[in-house]
Formats: structure tokens, sequence, C-alpha cells
């Protein structure tokens, strides 16, 4: 279990000082968490003080299901690490110190993100944050190191969480009526929600960077400052989640989902660039356009994998209704300097030269994305792949490979790469396709309003 001795940023907690704060009653709940397969973020709260006495040390269990269910938590078939079959026993939530902090939109309440192991102590390697740190481990090896942002676009309405549901999820109130992207004085109508979203974070540790409004009605986007991979994707859960929870104390519902109507879908870039172990810029270079030889392997490796991970990018149904032509949402695998018709999109320069990957939605699991980010740069590292020219003009009207259009399409990819299971496993790349098995086969089944309208009367 990493130590915690020195907290550098506010909010964020030593053991030390989360005692002094249990001492004086100003905490009294530790939330233990982990991200599941579908990106949510789960766990249970504990007494503060059995915490510092056992649980910080030793760990919680849970049952392992919680990486073996649908997103309704139904138990599904398929998954080796837990069924019927073998009991469904428990899995253990190990916290990770480093990431143990204060949580400002609940009362009295601190939050500690966890490791998976089984109670063997042997690592789950289908968590998705364990996927993720094994591929920073391959990357370590060469001594590289990755930093990540990611730019999460949501939609806020003027109903409740509860009143969403009672309405099955139709004629809500957007909390604007029009285009507001970039708009100061529309946006301002939801900033006591966007600020405490904000300052809440802040609070949690984050350092957030700003807040603009989007294209879609009552669509914003909150920004982070780039930073370690890990951290960035365990910031992005706890940001998520505690997103949804501030808008319900509010009195208003937000959704992350990647294609909520048929405007202008919730988008959620990944920047990725990594540099060396002593913080020196390693993609930047005397190459044209500023890359260094390393920086043209990992993009041509992004280019050549990306397809198959497409899976890790768009996990859902509904990813792939955002791929629409001239939306912003990319369907052409191809890369341009500073341009937003390319799936990948290179921005920055010096130690800042990076890769945006504009694929994922709002609804990504963070961690399986940068993971597969990390597996397809090294792909083109360690082929010492060579990169196509840049992509300059209009993508969506090009003849570059496309991105996948249904779940379907990306499980089969998936499913037949070779590279895929070598850098992650046969055991993780089952357990997803598993997972978008499973959803493929309830949409399948499902009845759609859209049958009803065209067919009730019509046919």
């Amino acid at each position: 279990m990493p130590s915690s001795t020195t907290a550098s940023k506010t909010g964020m907690l030593t053991i030390a000082e989360l005692t002094a704060l249990v001492d004086k009653r100003e905490v009294d709940t530790v939330i233990i968490a982990f991200t599941d397969m579908q990106g949510r973020l789960v766990g249970k709260r504990a007494s503060a003080r059995l915490f510092l006495e056992d649980l910080a040390e030793h760990g919680a269990e849970c049952c392992n299901y919680l990486l073996a269910v649908d997103v309704e938590n139904n138990t599904v078939d398929g998954y080796p690490m837990s069924s019927w079959e073998t009991g469904y026993g428990d899995m253990a939530m190990h916290p990770d110190l480093s990431t143990l902090r204060i949580i400002p939109w609940l009362t009295a309440t601190a939050l500690v993100m966890a490791d998976l192991t089984l109670l063997d102590e042997t690592p789950v390697v289908q968590s998705p944050r364990e996927i993720l740190k094994t591929q920073i481990a391959r990357l370590a090896e060469r001594g590289l190191v990755p930093f990540v942002g990611t730019e999460l676009e949501f939609i806020v309405f003027d109903n409740t969480y509860r009143e969403a549901w009672a309405k099955g999820y139709t004629g809500l109130t957007p909390s604007s009526d029009y285009n507001i992207d970039y708009a100061i004085l529309a946006s301002t109508r939801m900033e006591p929600l966007l600020r405490d979203i904000r300052n809440g974070m802040d609070g949690a540790g984050m350092y957030c960077e700003g807040v603009k409004g989007e294209c879609n009605l009552g669509q914003q986007e909150i920004a982070f400052r780039y930073t370690g991979a890990l951290e960035t994707c365990d910031n992005h859960s706890i940001y998520k989640n505690g997103a949804k929870e501030i808008a319900d104390q509010h009195g208003k519902a937000l959704t992350f989902m990647a294609k909520y109507n048929e405007r202008e879908g919730n988008s959620c870039h990944i920047h990725l660039s990594v540099r060396g172990a002593d913080g020196k810029a390693v993609m930047s270079g005397d190459g044209q356009y500023g890359f260094s030889k390393l920086m043209e392997h990992w993009l041509a490796g992004l280019i050549a994998t990306t397809r198959e991970l497409s899976l890790f990018f768009a996990p859902n149904i509904n990813s792939y209704k955002r791929y629409v032509e001239g939306s912003f949402a990319p369907t052409a695998v191809a890369w341009g300097v500073d341009n937003r018709t390319c799936a990948l999109r290179v921005v920055g320069h010096g130690a800042g030269l990076r890769v945006e990957n504009r694929i994922p939605g709002g609804d990504v699991n963070q961690y399986l994305a940068v993971a597969a980010l990390i597996a397809g740069g090294l792909y083109g590292i360690e082929n010492e792949l060579e990169l196509e020219p840049i992509f300059e003009g209009n993508a969506y009207g090009s003849s570059a490979p496309r991105v996948p259009t249904t779940l379907r399409d990306a499980a089969e990819l998936l499913s037949a790469s070779t590279i895929a299971r070598t850098a992650f496993g046969d055991e993780v790349v089952d357990h997803y396709l598993n997972n978008a098995r499973i959803e493929q086969r309830a949409y399948d089944a499902a009845i759609t309003d859209w049958e009803r309208v065209r067919g009730f009367e019509r046919f």
C-alpha cells in the first residue's frame, strides 16, 4: 500500500491530517471507491475511525461481481472471475493513500481510491485502474512517463434526476435555449451550479482551469490541468460522480452520455504526451512539424491501432451515434496538426507537444481509453512504424479508414486483435468483449420508441 506522508495540494490529506480532522469531529465518513467497467465510481462508506484503525492498512472487502454486471447491476453470464458457479466471492479494495482527499460537497466526508486484489492479494487484472497501471509500467520500462488531460462535456437540465427518471428521460428542460458555445451571458444562468462544481473539485485536490459553454442546449465543458495519467484518471472519476451529486443538490440533472439527442454529442477528448523520467520533452525534436522520431513512431502506432482498440474509446451502443460528419466528432482515422476534423489532432509544442484523441465521448471509461492510447503508442515505438503523411483539409470527406460505426463492429475488431491480446492479455480482452456482447444482445432485444412511432399504425 503506498504511503502518504505529505499532502501537496489543497484538499488532499495525509493520514495524520485525516486523524486530526476525525479527532475534531470534522470528518466522520471515508468513502473507499474504485471505477467499475462502466466508468462509475463504486465502493462503500466507512466509519472514519474504522478506516484509520483498520481499513487504511488492510483494505475493505466487496463482492467481485462489481466487475461483472451490466449497466443495470444485473448479474450476467460469461465472466470467469465472477459467477454463480464460483459463488460470487469477495475481492479487496486496498486504499491508495496518495489519493486521500476531502470531498467538500458531502458533509464530513473524505474519499480514497482503491486498487483491487483477490483475497490472496493477486491484482484483479480486469480492473480498469490495474489495466492502466500495467500500461504505465510498460512505458516506465522505456524510461517514459505519460501525462494526460481529459476534456469532459455534459448537458444540464432544469429537472431533478428523480423527475427525469419518472419522465423516462424524455421531455426534459435543458438549461439553455440555444447554442451557447463560448457564450458568457447564457452560461451565467447555470453559473451557481457550475461554480459549485469548479470550487468543489478544487477543494478536492484538483486544478480546475475553467468552464465554457458548448453547442448543444444546456451543454458545458469543465477542464482540469494536464497531469500524470493515473492522477488524471482518478480525478476524472471523482469529478464525474461529484458533478452529478452537486447537480442533484441544485435540483438539476446532468448527463455525460455520448449522444443524448440528434444535436451535438458529449465528447471527452483525451490529450496524452510522454516525457522522459527526468521530465524532459521526448516527443518534440528536429523533424518535420517539430516532431522527434519517437513522436513519429508513437503517432503511427495510434493510427495503426485505433480501429481495433476502438471499443476502449467507445464502450457503449450510444457511443457510436456521435460519429456524424460535420459534427466535430471524428469519422476518419487520420492525423493533422490543429485539425479538428481528424480523429488524432496534434497540438502544443516542446514538453507540451501531444496528441488529442477526439474519438471518446462523455461515456468513456477513461482508464481503459488512456491504457489503449499507451498500448497503441508503444506498438508504434516497438515496431518503429513510419508515420503516414499529414492530412490537411476536411477529413470527413477523405478516403481515410473510418472509425467503427457500431459496438458490434468494434467488438469484432477487438476480438481479432493480436495487438490488444499482446498488450492487455486474453483475460482483459475477453472480459470487455463479454461486456460489449451482453450490451449488444440487450439492445438487439429492446423495442424502441422509434419502432413504435414508425410501426404502430403505419405497418
